[in-house]
């Protein structure tokens, strides 16, 4: 993946978009001590004005092909969804590893010429799903690779909230992303069916509440509701396995992962025509969890893996997986609800979803 680095040697790196989200990145990236970020960019100059009075050192720019021109290794791009791919396309054909935020790219398509475009060019590509790097979805992640739970059975998620409205994409393109990285990580697998309802309330063509349905090959089945039209907000993601359940609550302050020890088992009849259920109520467990923010981590991952010459957890064909299936729940969205199958490419098949474990 591009040439060695030097021990000790940093990253220098070049930040577009400075809206909602960049200024994040910015500031994970400046304390992380591998990281040299040198440039950032964005077409409005009181964005640029507000990040230079905190970080003085860094060159500011309108104009994106500065960062392309400059002497930065890698491009790391918050910029609206209709931009990942041009942009990124620029980038990798600059000679610069590229960590764009979710979803990857507006299409499968897309997706897959950026891939093929950083495989060609043996540079990074990386998708911010920063949920993988969470350390609540992690700790999950090693509980169903370790079958605490037992068989998977299904799983529920529910991501609400009054807000934020987008203007260019709808709830779908927006939160299911989040939802849909998460149940491939656990899993480690995609679905081969997604069905889709929902309506734009407010926007006339945007839809702003959703309920996605999906199959896995596994068997598994999940459920997942979107919405921007809620009185409450909720963030939360069910698990259910036949030795035991998660609740994963990510609005919880402190106990955001919780097992439960329950379930039903089928007693062994002993008359004709008998059929009883067990039922177990067990303890409920709530792990201690590492405190580290996510999006630190993730950017941890991406500049160590293009030190280190090894693929980042959130690889291009982790964000081109998400991507098809979201393509699928928007075809059942406007062919009225029915099941559609996920699309995937051969080599999306060929490659495991993920890594095992969390770091």
């Amino acid at each position: 993946m591009g040439a060695g680095r030097m021990k000790g040697e940093k990253l220098r790196v070049g930040v577009a978009g400075l809206g909602y989200w960049g200024p994040n990145l910015v500031r994970v990236l400046m304390e992380n001590p591998r990281a040299d970020v040198r440039y950032c960019c964005d077409l409005d100059p009181a964005k640029l004005a507000k990040l230079s009075v905190r970080y003085p050192t860094i060159q500011l720019t309108r104009e994106y092909q500065d960062l392309l021109k400059s002497d930065i290794d890698a491009v790391v791009l918050a910029v609206p969804v209709e931009a990942h791919y041009p942009l990124t396309c620029q980038a990798l054909q600059a000679g610069k590893h590229v960590f764009v935020e979710k979803p990857l790219a507006a299409s499968s398509e897309q997706a897959l010429e950026m891939i093929r475009l950083a495989t060609e060019s043996t540079l990074l590509l990386m998708v911010g799903h920063t949920f993988e790097y969470s350390p609540p979805v992690t700790t999950i992640k090693k509980l169903v690779d370790q079958s605490i739970l037992g068989k998977i059975l299904y799983a529920t998620s529910s991501r609400v909230n009054l807000g934020l409205f987008q203007r260019t994409i709808d709830v779908i393109w927006d939160l299911v992303p989040h939802d849909f990285s998460i149940l491939f990580f656990w899993l480690g697998e995609s679905p081969t069916r997604v069905r889709t309802i929902g309506r734009a309330c407010m926007h006339p063509h945007l839809c702003d509440v959703a309920f996605l349905d999906l199959e896995f090959p596994s068997g598994v089945v999940g459920h997942v509701e979107v919405s921007w039209l809620a009185p409450t907000k909720l963030r939360r993601t069910t698990l259910v396995g036949t030795e035991r359940m998660i609740l994963y609550d990510d609005v919880e302050a402190t106990e955001k992962v919780k097992i439960f020890d329950r379930g039903v088992s089928l007693k062994e009849p002993e008359t004709f025509g008998e059929w009883q259920l067990t039922y177990r109520l067990g303890d409920i467990v709530i792990p201690c969890l590492d405190n580290k923010e996510p999006l630190a981590l993730e950017m941890e991952d991406f500049i160590s893996s293009i030190l280190e010459q090894r693929s980042p957890r959130a690889d291009g064909w982790n964000g081109y997986r998400v991507v098809a299936a979201i393509e699928a729940a928007q075809r059942s969205l406007r062919n009225g609800g029915v099941y559609e199958p996920v699309l995937l490419h051969p080599d999306a098949l060929a490659k495991p979803v993920s890594s095992s474990s969390g770091r």
